[in-house]
């Protein structure tokens, strides 16, 4: 369920590929110096700092300046001030230290929405819909609440102690809790469950450090469950570490098969191959992407079409053929810098074009919808990425092509009549977890469990005119077309919201999942009722 509103956020973290460098800027604290072509950027910035008319902070000009001196290499190649290097890295690395909670400001009050498993709130008795109105005896409830000041209260060192006054219900009496701060896991997997007879879905949503070893945990569940066919989900899934798509695909191949390679100026020609350790070599495999999967998504997806080891079904994928690694600064910043360009086994670089500029690149998913690739098979085959495309082949000699990302096997539309606007806004504003938290907890409260929920709830149409009326408090103009057009799909993410609140991501996807034409096409492939192109010569 991704829009093409939320393009430009999107593109600009599709660039997650991690190690270390640092860039100097000298700085010979003296005026009146020459300036050559080798030392024009760092100059410039000690003239603004000791002669310019006004004071300024030099810090955030030197990210301006590295930054658009970078973007006009490529894309890809750009500045990370601290907090959002530091905030890629805990998502790649699989964790950070705090105390394990997401959360939900509303009416300038922290209220919690989900509690990790095994985190220091979960040990400590926090559950799911407390309010936090005082932290280490000072009030913090009402105090204009932003996320920046959420994330300087609960993060912390390891062991470095909070004490949370908690409210579980309005009215209620408050109950202090004393938590030690540690170590929270990230898993890389947002959903594994049985989705049809013999057949599990897994859903993933980026490429980080704990991905192999969540995928196997999960794929053991699900084999002890008769699960021999497998649905794997990587739309929205902006790419992260080369290594860890690797060691994915190293789950489905026999041992020696070349995933993909990768070259660049500085960087000899790096071959990755497949081992000998995979879980699941030779079950029946579906890859789900789409316009938002990128870079190690590509990958993964890129050797297992050119490999004929799985289909791909969805719609064109992002198209970022280009490999970043991160260079670091002493204060927590970072540069992450293209270094090389990757091709699949078959040879296929699947970079997108970026000559015609930055706007042009980042609005490209948008022109795709101007022109109708994603809701058409006929208009996707004639995109003009493709028609001069080099063709290639894949092992077992059918023709795939190179230009502007992974194109899937079968074909599944965006549909953009129930995900139009009012849906995007309702999102943004976190309206759906608002309706939850404030109307919905006693109805949740009735079922024996998530099973109970997804087979018997369902948001009935005063339900349905409730929520609008709610919603109407936050988004204040509704198209009433648009209500009306939506109204499915509405009651779908209603439903979604309440699960996951109440019973985790596996019970949001699960539902969510429900009636999702893309996958439903994915388990008939796999069941053999299904059966991909074979992409036409432009």
């Amino acid at each position: 369920m991704k829009r093409a509103a939320s393009v430009i956020f999107r593109s600009f973290i599709l660039v997650l590929f991690g190690i270390a460098l640092g860039l100097y800027l000298a700085d010979n604290g003296q005026h009146g110096f020459p300036l050559n072509a080798h030392n024009k950027v760092s100059r410039v910035l000690q003239l603004v700092h000791h002669n310019y008319v006004d004071t300024v902070n030099t810090d955030s000009l030197e990210g301006v300046a590295v930054n658009n001196l970078l973007q006009n290499l490529d894309p890809h190649s750009l500045y990370l001030p601290p907090q959002q290097a530091q905030s890629i890295n805990e998502r790649l690395d699989g964790g950070f230290e705090g105390i394990g909670i997401e959360y939900q400001l509303l009416r300038d009050t922290l209220f919690i929405t989900q509690v990790y498993n095994g985190s220091p709130a979960q040990l400590a008795g926090i559950t799911t819909g407390d309010r936090v109105i005082d932290v280490n005896g000072k009030k913090f409830s009402g105090t204009h609440l932003d996320q920046m000041d959420v994330n300087k209260v609960f993060r912390g060192e390891k062991d470095s102690e909070i004490a949370l006054s908690i409210q579980n219900s309005p009215g209620s009496a408050l109950k202090v809790y004393h938590i030690k701060r540690g170590h929270v896991d990230l898993s890389s997997l947002d959903a594994a469950y049985v989705v049809a007879p013999q057949t599990g879905y897994i859903k993933i949503s980026k490429f980080a450090a704990t991905t192999d070893n969540d995928f196997r945990v999960a794929l053991k569940k699900l084999r002890d469950e008769g699960v021999d066919k497998l649905v794997l989900d990587l739309r929205g899934n902006g790419g992260g570490y080369l290594n860890a798509a690797t060691e994915l695909a190293s789950e489905f191949l026999d041992k020696g098969k070349l995933i993909v390679y990768t070259k660049g100026a500085h960087e000899p020609r790096t071959d990755y191959m497949s081992t000998d350790s995979g879980l699941f070599k030779h079950g029946k495999l579906a890859v789900l992407i789409d316009e938002y999967s990128a870079s190690a998504s590509e990958i993964f997806a890129g050797a297992m079409q050119d490999l004929d080891r799985a289909v791909i079904v969805g719609r064109r994928s992002f198209g970022k053929g280009l490999v970043q690694q991160q260079f670091g600064f002493g204060d927590g910043s970072a540069v992450n810098l293209t270094i090389a360009r990757y091709y699949t086994p078959s040879g296929r670089s699947i970079q997108k074009s970026y000559k015609d500029g930055l706007e042009n690149y980042h609005n490209e998913i948008a022109q795709r919808m101007q022109k109708g690739e994603l809701f058409s098979e006929e208009n996707y085959l004639r995109d003009s990425d493709f028609r001069s495309a080099a063709v290639y082949h894949t092992s077992a000699g059918r023709k795939v092509f190179s230009g502007g990302g992974i194109m899937p096997d079968i074909f599944v539309p965006a549909d953009t009549i129930s995900d139009g606007l009012l849906v995007q806004e309702l999102e943004n504003r976190q309206v759906f977890n608002a309706f939850v938290i404030d109307r919905m907890q006693p109805a949740l409260g009735k079922f024996r469990g998530e099973e109970d929920f997804i087979r018997n709830y369902q948001v009935s149409d005063s339900n349905y005119d409730e929520f609008i009326a709610y919603a109407s408090q936050t988004v204040r103009e509704m198209d009433s077309k648009e209500v009306k057009e939506s109204a499915n799909n509405i009651k779908l993410l209603i439903k979604a919201a309440a699960a996951r609140y109440r019973w985790g991501d596996n019970a949001y996807f699960e539902v969510l999942n429900s009636n999702d034409p893309a996958l439903k096409k994915a388990v008939s492939a796999i069941k053999g009722s299904l059966v991909a192109f074979d992409i036409k010569e432009p």
